[in-house]
């Protein structure tokens, strides 16, 4: 090839670059730390954490080119949070995404000037990340999980399928997830559907295997699951337990009824890690987390497992059937 052709190629090479990529070239890398409250080859961190990456790149993000995220990964152990947190705050990253409540709790501690997004929280205001779902005020907005309201629901589910239930256990790790807030709620509603409620705190000194144990030894008993990153990573244990016991449950998280639980009410969790990308997208390109309302989710799905059903003796009413989004058979 003669040099002028030569030369000729390369100018056209040159040419053909994407606009994106050369621009590229003088923009400056964004960091996200990314705190997640399961382990890293658990099913649903990975279902969450792809959507949430595919909301971002929908947005023009892509790692490796104009982003660069950090994770951490809590394996459902609270005390692991206080050092994952301030791994993450150490590395000056533009935002922080933190999963649950309290992730963001600790999160929160290490900075108060770094911008924090959270997902999975359902009390953000009486946790005290926010002054308001309108006008967060601070460093701290994202995107709510649940609204008190919805535990009227989980206890109208349990005695939909279980007319005979009188006993409701409500179990659930305080340090976890915001147990006061979900227990003045079922405690609420739990007269007018003739259940009496029984408050069942786990913590790490409690065998969740003994406490299901001892409260099944009553009759006409069910379980309520709140969302509880914690619980959830011992899902397989709580399926199994409820199984053998033969006390029907409802959990506020779909993962527990993939694994063979009886039912579930609950959030899409991959909505929720896609609406967090927009406002990590917002934060990345100016906006202030004290002006951005706190985003509630839009999608609801009910999902029934007929197999546990017929397994601790429950026939399942077409009301419900005909109400759930999916029904595993």
């Amino acid at each position: 090839m003669r040099r002028r052709d030569f030369i000729k190629v390369i100018a056209g090479s040159a040419a053909a670059w994407p606009l994106t990529a050369r621009a590229q070239q003088g923009e400056r890398m964004q960091r996200v730390g990314v705190f997640v409250a399961l382990a890293a080859d658990d099913p649903e961190t990975k279902a969450e954490l792809a959507a949430f990456r595919q909301g971002l790149e929908r947005l023009g993000w892509s790692e490796g080119h104009n982003l660069h995220i950090d994770y951490r990964f809590a394996g459902g152990k609270p005390d692991r949070y206080a050092s994952l947190t301030q791994e993450l705050v150490a590395l000056k990253p533009d935002v922080l995404v933190a999963q649950g409540t309290p992730a963001t709790a600790a999160m929160q501690a290490q900075t108060h000037s770094i911008p924090i997004v959270f997902s999975r929280v359902s009390d953000p205001v009486g946790s005290g990340f926010i002054a308001s779902l309108a006008r967060p005020g601070g460093n701290v907005t994202g995107v709510l999980l649940y609204e008190q309201g919805i535990v009227s629901k989980w206890l109208a589910m349990l005695k939909e399928i279980a007319p005979h239930l009188t006993r409701v256990a409500l179990i659930a790790n305080p340090s976890a997830t915001p147990f006061d807030y979900f227990l003045r709620a079922a405690e609420s509603a739990a007269p007018s559907l003739a259940i009496d409620l029984v408050p069942a705190p786990l913590n790490a000194d409690t065998n969740v295997e003994r406490m299901i144990e001892g409260f099944a030894a009553m009759p006409n008993g069910g379980l309520l699951f709140p969302p509880d990153a914690s619980i959830l990573s011992q899902r397989a244990l709580i399926v199994t337990l409820a199984a053998r016991y033969r006390l029907p449950a409802v959990y506020a998280l779909r993962p527990f009824v993939d694994a063979g639980g009886l039912m579930s009410y609950s959030t899409d969790l991959s909505e929720v890690a896609r609406l967090s990308a927009t406002y990590v997208d917002r934060i990345l390109r100016g906006a202030k987390p004290a002006e951005l309302p706190v985003q509630e989710p839009t999608k609801y799905e009910t999902v029934v497992n007929l197999k546990t059903a017929k397994t601790i003796g429950l026939d399942v009413p077409a009301s419900l059937l005909v109400r759930a989004d999916e029904v595993i058979e």
